[in-house]
């Protein structure tokens, strides 16, 4: 008898296979772990979710033509991997967008649903936005203008939309390298320039390579856990209840301990001798301009829907009377 329930078990059980490029024993892992273990024994044992960590499927992009092609089920992936199946879900990722934690907060308590929901009907099941942070860009050397910029070797991520039209519109032309060779990049001088978050920084030690920070938010990252709709319809109903229940909260805890690892970040950089340069009025001025350029294209190009184009103009308008 005995026999026969560990088989139904396991005929029973359903594995959703997720990768991603967080590393095991980063928080990512540790609370995803955490939750796929609350999920197993809430559904006894009938839907476990089993994690390939550390990039070993590959970069996001892999990741997606896996979860295609079935091999996958889902990822743990940036919110801008996102962009081609759904542009929406990248819409916090504009340049300029927030100068403060304070708008972040603002805006997303307005639209972070409306955004998942819309990805659901793209066809991924997802449970809410982990804050990446603000990125900033960091150099071997002051860059207090356009000028000084222009006169660097600017690194952004492969395939990066949002940075290519930034810099275009900066007349910047930048050099394009996956992250992996980056630090190498730093260390040989074909790079001299990166545009990331504090904890970026510092995970991937590219902190060892440059001294000043231009203290201007450009981006503000989010990521997400998504999990191909197919994939999680074959869960019973009330194990999809669960899932949801508690992969939602544990993105919550996600969310605020990269927000609180991030200031950490922020000031370990500080304690460690990297400047961080506050632009002049007439640069800042210049960067806004440039900013502005760049989500005029980036409107057309990347398709946003009119009601999400619309509702982030409205609460970023509210979201800066409320918090200057």
């Amino acid at each position: 008898m005995a026999l026969l329930l560990v088989m139904f078990a396991s005929v029973s059980a359903k594995t959703i296979k997720i990768a991603t490029l967080s590393p095991d024993g980063t928080l990512w892992m540790k609370e995803m772990r955490a939750g796929a273990a609350e999920i197993k024994k809430k559904t006894g044992g009938r839907v476990i979710f089993k994690f390939y960590p550390g990039g070993v499927m590959g970069n996001d992009s892999n990741v997606l033509r896996k979860i295609r092609i079935g091999q996958l089920h889902g990822g743990a992936i940036t919110s801008g991997s996102m962009s081609a199946i759904d542009p929406d879900i990248n819409i916090y990722g504009l340049p300029f967008l927030f100068s403060s934690l304070e708008q972040v907060d603002f805006v997303r308590k307005k639209m972070d649903q409306a955004l998942i929901k819309g990805l659901e009907k793209k066809g991924f099941i997802s449970f809410g936005f982990g804050e990446g942070g603000f990125t900033y860009m960091m150099s071997d050397g002051p860059l207090r203008s356009m000028d000084d910029v222009r006169q660097q070797k600017v690194w952004i991520p492969s395939g990066n939309q949002v940075g290519e039209v930034v810099f275009s519109s900066a007349e910047v032309s930048p050099v394009s390298l996956p992250i992996s060779d980056v630090l190498t990049g730093l260390q040989t001088g074909l790079v001299n320039t990166v545009i990331t978050s504090p904890i970026g920084a510092l995970a991937l030690q590219w902190h060892t390579r440059v001294t000043h920070v231009v203290d201007l938010p450009l981006t503000y990252l989010t990521a997400i856990l998504v999990i191909d709709d197919k994939a999680f319809k074959k869960i019973k109903k009330e194990d999809q209840k669960i899932v949801r229940e508690v992969m939602s909260a544990t993105f919550k805890r996600i969310d605020a301990g990269n927000r609180k690892d991030n200031i950490a970040a922020r000031a370990a950089l500080k304690n460690q001798g990297i400047k961080f340069i506050s632009l002049s009025k007439e640069s800042l001025a210049e960067w806004h301009v440039i900013g502005e350029k760049a989500m005029r294209v980036l409107e057309k190009e990347n398709n946003y829907s009119d009601a999400i184009y619309n509702q982030i103009k409205l609460n970023v308008e509210a979201a800066r009377k409320t918090h200057p």
